[in-house]
């Protein structure tokens, strides 16, 4: 799959799935520095977890889809001052005697977005809501900084 077609080509992420894809076949080149499971996981993990990001005047907004996940499931978090991570986990409905599935479509699984905040992100003001499947997380920004006021200083006669 060539995700270049579907306008991807400029996402952290994509560098990472298309060399995964490009050296899917080739099982002699198993290099050091091929990713590790723990990040592909990942990355996956963060590509599949669409999201939009609104700033206004005083706060930044995430907007992120979560069709059938309780609050429980969600984990919004702040890591290293300034990183805001969302994850949380779908899990697969429990199976009813006698029912099968014919095509099995949902995406189950872990997911996770992780997004670099601004220098004026108010870290300490952060609230989360999630409401008919969308989870809205709202951060305020600091008040900008008070302008230094001049120093005036005495002239003293001589």
């Amino acid at each position: 799959m060539d995700f270049r077609l579907m306008g991807m080509d400029n996402t952290p992420i994509f560098h990472v799935l298309q060399h995964m894809m490009d050296s899917a076949g080739d099982e002699s080149d198993k290099s050091v520095n091929a990713p590790s499971r723990n990040y592909v996981r990942d990355a996956k993990a963060m590509a599949a977890t669409p999201a939009d990001v609104k700033e206004y005047p005083n706060s930044y907004v995430f907007v992120v889809d979560m069709p059938g996940l309780k609050s429980g499931d969600i984990k919004v978090q702040v890591e290293e001052e300034n990183v805001l991570l969302i994850s949380g986990e779908r899990k697969r409905e429990e199976e009813k005697e006698g029912a099968k599935y014919i095509r099995m479509e949902r995406r189950v699984g872990k997911f996770m977005r992780k997004f670099t905040l601004p220098e004026n992100a108010n870290t300490d003001a952060i609230s989360a809501v999630c409401q008919d499947g969308v989870l809205t997380v709202t951060v305020q920004k600091l008040p900008p900084p008070e302008p230094k006021k001049p120093k005036t200083i005495e002239v003293k006669v001589a």
